[in-house]
């Protein structure tokens, strides 16, 4: 055996000594998740490795709403669609646009403006969340749901600039010259060469920023109130709030509410890993 293939073959057996575990270590939080959502109420919490008599009854009481805490399951489901996918398109609507000023057009300031918003998170988000309430409060947006969108555009925006910034920078400039001989103008220019270059990238921070709308607790508590009008992530901490909380439907509702963003990551890994990564390695 050569010297290259042992070498190879070594790494790869470490990389797996590795990978092994921290993948089971993950893997078990899922598994009782999952576990829980399959048991019956007082099996819920038996310690067993698997439930003496696994049921689908707990994801039957979700789907139908038949406790008090799901009366509004559907609607609240529905909410996280709508302001996810909002805030994912406004949020690649402005990054797209701000990046391709500042790296193609190089609008004056254009940098700075943009290292002073990557400054912004040198600051907790939570440190913000009562500031953001206060001036959501003062446009009389409290409790509308454009008041969450909005807010989690400004979180998410920045990082989204850099980083379809620093993969616009690695499209050659030839381009725009030719384009521009051929007469095309900024808007052209933005339309016929550089999205369709930029495809990978527009999909990995538009994936980026719709699972972080999706995931988002601490804003969705504060801006939103109603029941109608809260996302699932929100009407999931109130189970919580009783003595005795139905952990069973709990986990059975917490599992649907991560089957769309784990499908949308695996739809579109491939290009989260290509967009978030170019411009990483200067050539």
């Amino acid at each position: 055996m050569s010297r290259s293939v042992l070498k190879a073959a070594t790494t790869e057996a470490r990389l797996l000594l590795i990978g092994i575990p921290v993948f089971i270590w993950t893997m078990i939080p899922i598994y009782h998740m999952f576990l829980f959502s399959i048991s019956a109420k007082d099996q819920a919490t038996s310690g067993r490795l698997w439930p003496q008599n696994p049921t689908l009854r707990n994801f039957e009481f979700v789907f139908e709403q038949k406790h008090f805490y799901l009366d509004h399951f559907w609607e609240q489901l529905g909410n996280s669609f709508v302001i996810a996918i909002s805030v994912g398109v406004l949020t690649l609507f402005v990054s797209t646009c701000a990046a391709f000023a500042i790296s193609r057009l190089r609008v004056p300031g254009g940098r700075t403006v943009m290292n002073l918003a990557l400054f912004t998170y040198f600051i907790p988000a939570a440190f913000l969340a009562v500031p953001m309430y206060k001036t959501m409060g003062n446009y009389g947006l409290l409790n509308h749901q454009v008041s969450l969108v909005l807010a989690m555009v400004t979180i998410a925006s920045p990082y989204c600039i850099w980083v379809l910034k620093q993969a616009s920078d690695k499209l050659p400039w030839e381009l725009d010259e030719a384009a521009r001989m051929d007469g095309a103008t900024a808007l052209q220019l933005f339309r016929l060469v550089y999205l369709p270059l930029m495809v990978p990238s527009l999909v990995a921070v538009g994936t980026y920023a719709l699972l972080l709308a999706w995931n988002e607790y601490l804003y969705a508590f504060l801006l939103l109130s109603k029941d109608t009008s809260v996302t699932l992530a929100v009407a999931l901490g109130n189970f919580l709030a009783a003595d005795d909380s139905p952990w069973e439907l709990l986990m059975a509702t917490g599992l649907i509410y991560a089957l769309p963003p784990a499908a949308i990551y695996y739809a579109f890994k491939r290009y989260m890993v290509s967009g978030l990564t170019a411009g990483a390695v200067k050539s």
